[in-house]
């Protein structure tokens, strides 16, 4: 199945500090990258994986689930694991999802987590559907490039994939069961405005980690593709203070 342009998997090596770094439900790499090469340019070591399904067609991501994006996600983890002594993760909408299940499951193997507009529920009305409708219907129309700035492209689907949506609630509800297991640090941004994941999920992060050092930063500029938007650069500049100040 070929990739769409941008969506490649990105990586670079670098030092003893590693950075796993993860895109978003129906996203792509290309919407990760640029904050990704940014962290690099600290000299550390950053993966950026492209998740099972993602960066192809939403036909391809309806024969994936949650447990083959984080199976990634943990491959990846264990890779910086291997090579780095101190290793971070860093997640965008799902991938702040997926970024709290590591923490949930591998949190004495991290130092940190950054979660960019995290989803653990949809406040969506047809929600409640979404068993029955997922064995009859493809795909909804998309939610793909909430994005403030101009000329932006987060390289995502137009389409949601419903039976990958529907895997991706059941992700939610452990998210959501285990979420006192995550006790490392936690820096968390969240877009004034998100027309994709509304404020209730940063609000339930927020007050149900066990983490004690924990920082929200409110971005008043950008919708959820932050990563793109015009907040991007303090995405940037808070997130490598966050990792020099606990891997100093």
């Amino acid at each position: 199945m070929d990739v769409m342009p941008g969506a490649e998997p990105w990586s670079a090596d670098g030092n003893h500090v590693g950075v796993l770094v993860l895109h978003g439900f129906t996203g792509s790499p290309k919407s990760v990258t640029p904050w990704a090469k940014d962290l690099a340019a600290e000299g550390w070591t950053v993966r950026v994986p492209r998740l099972p399904g993602h960066g192809t067609t939403w036909q391809e991501m309806n024969l994936t689930t949650w447990e083959d994006w984080y199976a990634e996600a943990e491959r990846h983890l264990r890779d910086l694991t291997d090579r780095c002594t101190q290793v971070f993760v860093m997640g965008l909408s799902m991938g702040g999802s997926l970024t709290l299940r590591l923490a949930e499951e591998h949190g004495d193997e991290i130092v940190g987590i950054v979660l960019v507009n995290p989803a653990v529920h949809s406040e969506r009305a047809d929600r409640h559907l979404l068993p029955l409708l997922q064995r009859f219907i493809g795909s909804f129309p998309g939610i793909s490039n909430d994005i403030a700035k101009p000329g932006q492209d987060e390289g995502a689907y137009d389409k949601i994939p419903l039976r990958a949506a529907h895997s991706l609630s059941k992700l939610w509800a452990l998210v959501k069961a285990d979420i006192a297991k995550v006790a490392v640090p936690v820096l968390l941004f969240r877009s004034a405005q998100d027309h994709v994941v509304e404020p209730s999920n940063a609000a339930f992060v927020l007050s149900h980690v066990a983490s004690t050092d924990v920082t929200e930063i409110v971005l008043a500029d950008s919708y959820h593709v932050a990563t793109l938007d015009f907040d991007a650069e303090v995405i940037v500049r808070d997130s490598i203070a966050f990792v020099k100040r606990l891997s100093e």
